[in-house]
């Protein structure tokens, strides 16, 4: 059985870190990319694009800063719905399900027009 990369499990702790900061259509999105990177039918390049998505995410230079109010999450939500688009073949129904039982697991019950806007834009 192949290892998994030792990324996803820093992906994953990350994420729990900025829950209170991060909103949850952007958590989701995140969380979508994390259960895709996780499939086994997810390919070298689709992870790539994940992995770097996730660099942007979490790097401590930004574009535009995070603890701006309502904005400073804007340019996280652009790159993470593009590398979404760009591997949305891998993101099926069991990936879906695994970031909304995460997700309300995290932050309890969800808007799920938010998370539809996000499918939507598969």
């Amino acid at each position: 059985m192949k290892k998994e990369p030792r990324l996803s499990s820093t992906i994953f702790s990350s994420l729990q870190k900025k829950i209170k900061y991060i909103s949850s259509s952007l958590l989701y999105a995140a969380l979508l990319m994390y259960y895709a990177f996780r499939r086994s039918e997810t390919p070298a390049w689709a992870k790539r694009i994940v992995m770097g998505v996730f660099v942007y995410l979490f790097a401590p230079i930004d574009a535009i800063p995070d603890l701006t109010p309502i904005i400073g999450y804007t340019d996280d939500m652009g790159v993470m719905l593009y590398g979404l688009v760009l591997i949305a073949a891998y993101i099926n129904e069991d990936v879906r399900l695994s970031a909304r039982r995460t997700l309300e697991s995290w932050i309890g019950p969800v808007d799920q027009e938010s998370l539809r806007e996000v499918d939507e834009r598969l």
